[in-house]
C-alpha cells in the first residue's frame, strides 16, 4: 500500500448498531475494505451482544456497554492473529451483532396429528397449537450452530426448525408422561410448563433460551372426537339401559320437530309419550313400581290392590 492509498483509506473508530426492524437476530457490521482503529469504541446496547470473527472463527464476545478495542480486551482475536501484545495498528475483523431481546408470539402447531398411547383410551392421535418466546443467550453457540457467516439472520429463518423440533420433542414427552388425554386437555397450563422445562436443554444446545411455552389447545381429529364423545356419554350413563334412555331423550326434540303431516305428528307424539313413560318408570323406586302393578284374585277374579295379601271380595289369600 503506497502513501496515497494509506492516507485515503478509511478507518473505523466507532462501531454500533441500531436494530432497524423486528425479527432480525444477527447482523454483520459492514466493513467493506475498511479496518478497525486500534483503541476504537464498540457500543453494545441493552438487548444486544457483539462478537469478533476472524476468517470464520468466532473470537471475543462483548455484552452491553462501551468497550475500547485493544489487545487487552481482544485476547482471543489477538491469539488468532498472532499479534504482539503491544500491537497498535488498525486491524481487519468481522463484527457481528446479536439481538438478545425476546422474540415473542412465536407460533407452534402440529401439522399432522401425533399418535400416542393414552393411559385410558389406548392409542389416540392428538393435535395441538400454541405460542412460545425465546432469546439468543449464547452468541458463540448460535453462530457456530445456526447463523454462521451470513450477513443477516432472521427469526423467520429459524421458525421451521424450532417448530419441527418442538413437535418432535412433544411426541417423546407425551409418550413418557403416562397422562391421559382428558387430563392433558384439562390442565393445559401445567402441560405447557412441563413441555417448557423439557424443551429448555434443546434450545440451549442452539444457543437459545426458551422463555415461555404456552399450550393454547389440545384436541383430537374430528372422527376420533365423535368416538370420544360417545365413549364419554356411555360413561356418564353408567349402563346400557341408561344409555338407551339418554339416546331416547336426545331424540325427543327431533320427534317434536316432525312436520310431516298428521300421521307424522301422531307418530312423533306417540314415540315421545312412550319414551317419557319409559323414562319415568325407570326413575320410580322398586316398591312404588310394585305397588301400582295390576293384580287379580285367583279365586273370584276381582281386582286386588297392589300389596294386599287377601282379596277384598272373597277373602281368599293371595
Amino acid at each position: 500500500m503506497d502513501l496515497r492509498q494509506f492516507l485515503t483509506k478509511q478507518f473505523i473508530d466507532v462501531i454500533q448498531w441500531n436494530e432497524p426492524e423486528e425479527g432480525l437476530l444477527v447482523y454483520r457490521y459492514p466493513m467493506q475494505d475498511m479496518e478497525i482503529q486500534n483503541g476504537g469504541q464498540l457500543t453494545v446496547r441493552e438487548s444486544q451482544m457483539a462478537a469478533f470473527v476472524n476468517e470464520g472463527k468466532i473470537a471475543d464476545v462483548f455484552g452491553p456497554g462501551l468497550h475500547t478495542l485493544n489487545t487487552r480486551n481482544l485476547p482471543l482475536l489477538t491469539d488468532l492473529k498472532n499479534w504482539d501484545k503491544a500491537f497498535e495498528s488498525p486491524f481487519k475483523s468481522d463484527v457481528y451483532f446479536f439481538s438478545t431481546h425476546l422474540q415473542i408470539d412465536q407460533k407452534w402447531g402440529t401439522a399432522n396429528p401425533i399418535t400416542i398411547r393414552d393411559a385410558e383410551f389406548g392409542a389416540v392421535r392428538l393435535r395441538g397449537y400454541g405460542i412460545y418466546s425465546y432469546r439468543i443467550s449464547d452468541p458463540r453457540t448460535f453462530f457456530t450452530q445456526i447463523s454462521g457467516t451470513r450477513a443477516t439472520f432472521y427469526a423467520a429463518d429459524l421458525e421451521g426448525q424450532l417448530r419441527n423440533t418442538i413437535v418432535a420433542r412433544m411426541t417423546d414427552i407425551f409418550a413418557t408422561s403416562n397422562v391421559s388425554f382428558l387430563d392433558m386437555a384439562a390442565n393445559q397450563a401445567a402441560l405447557g410448563k412441563k413441555i417448557e422445562e423439557q424443551m429448555k436443554p434443546t434450545f440451549a444446545a442452539l444457543g437459545l433460551e426458551l422463555h415461555s411455552f404456552v399450550v393454547e389447545n389440545i384436541s383430537l381429529p374430528d372422527e376420533l372426537q365423535k368416538v370420544m364423545d360417545q365413549r364419554i356419554g356411555m360413561g356418564m350413563t353408567g349402563d346400557l339401559s341408561r344409555y338407551a334412555q339418554f339416546a331416547a331423550a336426545q331424540s325427543m326434540p327431533i320427534a317434536a320437530a316432525n312436520t310431516g303431516g298428521t300421521a307424522g305428528m301422531g307418530v312423533g307424539l306417540g314415540a315421545g309419550a312412550v319414551m317419557a313413560q319409559s323414562m319415568m318408570s325407570s326413575f320410580k323406586p322398586p316398591a312404588e313400581a310394585n305397588a301400582t302393578a295390576a293384580k287379580f284374585c285367583t279365586a273370584c277374579g276381582k281386582p286386588v290392590p297392589g300389596g294386599a295379601h287377601f282379596c277384598p271380595e272373597c277373602g281368599k289369600a293371595q
